[in-house]
């Protein structure tokens, strides 16, 4: 059945075989000239971008030698992000893109994981991973890794070239591959296929009227799924120019979205309500060119929705719903306002999205987890095949582990998550690490890490904690440090509690526990009393 699908999709033109460094160099033959990057203060024209890959690309071949091997990049966002990842993809190997927050320890598994002939980072003079942190997990990977580092276009190996002779080759059906998080912490490596990626970029492009004249801003990171499809892929496939912000500032994007033109946006709730709030002095009103934002990663509030009406008039903005591993649904110009502010949208042409019912079974509407097959679908997590079939079932539909609610007219809507990840900004981190932190405390009985509600960036981090002894939040943190926790997974709520709902095998049941304390605390701000809780961070 599988195989009658990817004939199917064959068929529809949505697969073609043809690869992205190809459509790219297309395009670089019919206008040299033309814009294709702005970055920081520079820019690149298409064949500026080529000649700059080029040279990079042969010090690839020479580091790594033949074979389809896969080359991490750890960069911000940058003209290195962007030369690097056309580089490796000339030299004919494959990218893998982890965000540039990724943490050591994290890292490390990483490079078990894939096995990569190359690591290339950022200089010292960047903002991005210190190149000994690089090294360290470099060294401590099971093959030969070699370390490089990008400074703009310029390529420097600062280690040994990968062994000769490595047997470890990437399959054909690889072509890039990103990072998600789950429950028990460690990423997956999310394999993509060349036609997977394109099927995506094209769709999108038809759907929101897209070419090689509609500038692509892109403020989201690169190694996030977000920046590197709908960024960097998407203006390549185009011949798009790609306006890349370096560093979030909402009055700045404004300022770029507004010089250079920009027509069409991805990015997470957080910066759709930054440039809602940003106060601006220009002629025109905010985003005034952009003609379509697309918000996801976290829950677009409805009142955010209806801001954006007044705010930016000129565009729309649709909430996103997707994963790294693919799918994507949005709303369409003939939604309604009522669709826009309370369903994440419809899927993209060839996309089937199923709910599972009580008995496993797959059907077009109603409640239940929502599962997804189609051409913008991944194809595996890369080395974890066992892993990948448990979250397949009946013929070849994956299982997002999301629970949503698809009505009659195939509009999609999130009623929450089989799993417990908090979305905090569109980053999804796992609540493990900071249990495992928090229980080693000694006045600490128990432990469990939630999503707090927050308008801003979706969810905050919330350490619900049973202690022996009155805790607060300064407490917490201390011990994290103590502990050499990432401060990306520090607590900034904490709440102290007698006892927690646990089911009959002694596990907490989160989502209870999250839903009696966000209606206690609503219930005591409503009163007018102080909470149970502690917190910080509420600006950032």
């Amino acid at each position: 059945m599988v195989d009658d699908v990817a004939e199917r999709y064959r068929l529809a033109g949505w697969w073609t075989g043809r690869r992205l460094v190809d459509r790219f160099e297309s395009h670089v033959s019919e206008g040299p000239g033309e814009l294709a990057l702005v970055s920081g203060g520079s820019t690149l024209s298409r064949s500026e971008l080529w000649h700059a890959a080029g040279e990079a690309t042969e010090k690839i071949r020479s580091v790594v030698g033949g074979g389809r091997q896969v080359v991490v990049m750890n960069l911000p966002n940058c003209t290195a992000w962007v030369v690097m990842f056309l580089a490796t993809l000339r030299a004919g190997h494959v990218p893998a893109t982890p965000p540039v927050t990724t943490p050591e320890v994290h890292l490390r598994h990483i490079l078990h994981l894939i096995q990569p002939a190359l690591v290339i980072c950022a200089g010292q003079n960047r903002r991005a991973r210190p190149d000994e942190v690089i090294r360290r997990a470099a060294a401590e990977a099971s093959t030969g890794v070699a370390v490089a580092a990008a400074d703009g276009t310029l390529l420097a190996v600062h280690g040994p070239a990968a062994a000769p002779d490595r047997t470890v080759e990437v399959p054909d059906t690889t072509a890039h591959l990103m990072f998600t998080s789950s429950t028990t912490g460690p990423p997956k490596a999310v394999s993509h296929s060349e036609d997977s990626l394109a099927a995506l970029n094209v769709q999108f492009a038809e759907r929101f009227g897209l070419d090689h004249r509609t500038p692509v801003f892109m403020p989201s990171p690169l190694g996030h799924s977000v920046g590197a499809i709908h960024g960097a892929r998407l203006s390549l496939l185009l011949g798009a120019p790609l306006i890349l912000q370096d560093e979030w500032d909402p009055v700045g994007a404004l300022e770029l979205v507004a010089r250079h033109r920009a027509d069409f946006t991805a990015a997470a709730t957080p910066f759709l309500l930054d440039l809602v709030n940003a106060r601006w002095r220009g002629r025109e009103p905010k985003l005034a060119p952009l003609r379509s934002f697309l918000c996801g990663g976290a829950q677009v509030p409805p009142a955010l929705i209806r801001r954006c009406r007044t705010e930016l008039p000129n565009t729309f903005v649709t909430p996103l719903w997707g994963m790294t591993e693919g799918g994507l649904t949005t709303c369409v110009a003939g939604s309604t306002p009522t669709q826009v502010e309370n369903t994440v949208g419809v899927g993209l042409p060839g996309l089937e999205l199923r709910t599972l019912d009580a008995d496993m079974g797959l059907q077009a509407s109603g409640a239940g987890e929502l599962v997804m097959r189609g051409p913008g679908v991944f194809n595996g997590y890369y080395g974890q095949s066992e892993l990948y079939a448990e979250h397949i079932v009946g013929d070849g539909f994956f299982r997002t582990g999301d629970l949503a609610r698809i009505d009659s007219d195939g509009y999609v809507s999130i009623t929450g998550r089989h799993k417990d990840l908090i979305i905090r900004g569109a980053v999804n981190i796992s609540p493990v690490e900071t249990e495992n932190a928090i229980a080693a405390h000694p006045d600490v009985v128990g432990v469990a890490v939630i999503g707090w509600p927050d308008e801003r960036l979706g969810e905050r981090i919330c350490a619900v904690v049973q202690a022996g002894a009155p805790l607060d939040l300064d407490d917490v943190l201390a011990f994290c440090a103590e502990q050499g926790l990432p401060q990306r997974y520090w607590p900034e709520r904490l709440m102290q509690v007698d006892h927690f709902p646990r089911t009959a095998a002694g596990k907490i049941r989160k989502q209870q526990l999250r839903d009696e304390l966000v209606r206690a605390s609503s219930l005591t701000a409503a009163a007018g009393v102080g909470g149970a809780g502690s917190n910080r961070g509420a600006g950032q």
